[in-house]
């Protein structure tokens, strides 16, 4: 899980596989796979980093390159 934060400035938990795609208008609206939406106040680089941070953790990393 990775740790966003919403507008309301509380902290919120998300699986990472589970975003399909995100896109600013202007704040980040994150669309899941199940077609809910999240806005939450960090930077899609942000949210990048902590996708790749935790796929590292988690091992599956390798998965990206094939």
């Amino acid at each position: 899980m990775i740790e966003v934060m919403r507008l309301d400035g509380k902290s919120y938990w998300v699986n990472p596989h589970m975003i399909e795609s995100m896109e600013t208008n202007p704040d980040l609206t994150l669309t899941m796979l199940s077609g809910k939406k999240l806005i939450v106040k960090n930077s899609p680089q942000e949210i990048i980093d902590k996708i790749i941070s935790y796929r590292k953790k988690v091992g599956s990393s390798w998965q990206e390159v094939l």
